[in-house]
């Protein structure tokens, strides 16, 4: 008895051309350049993710800075300031203090030119 392909075959095609629905043109339609923009994509994708987390966190630390500057500190003097005085807040935790509280953060900003 053999096997025939033909169901799965069908599945595939439709699991491919399902991910690549709203593509441009003939990307969301022809199977085969469906499978070639969904591979591709999937590469961007992984690039992406690990690009979000620099990207993110140059915000802070440019978020952080301009605080700084409003409190007569520069960044690395703060970091410097705050590591000597045994303050272990990440930079996403600073940011946003720097946005919400500044009253916090410039008496941090004390804190680390006091160390």
């Amino acid at each position: 008895m053999r096997i025939k392909r033909g169901v799965n075959a069908v599945k595939k095609r439709r699991k491919i051309l399902k991910q690549a629905k709203g593509y441009f043109g003939a990307k969301s339609k022809l199977y085969r350049t469906a499978r070639e923009q969904v591979m591709k994509s999937g590469q961007y994708a992984y690039v992406g993710r690990k690009l979000k987390k620099r990207n993110f966190r140059s915000l802070w630390i440019t978020r952080i800075n301009a605080a700084c500057r409003q409190n007569d500190i520069s960044y690395s003097r703060f970091v410097s300031g705050l590591k000597k005085a045994n303050v272990t807040l990440n930079r996403k935790v600073l940011a946003d203090m720097a946005v919400r509280e500044p009253q916090a953060f410039a008496e941090l900003a004390q804190l680390a030119k006091k160390a």
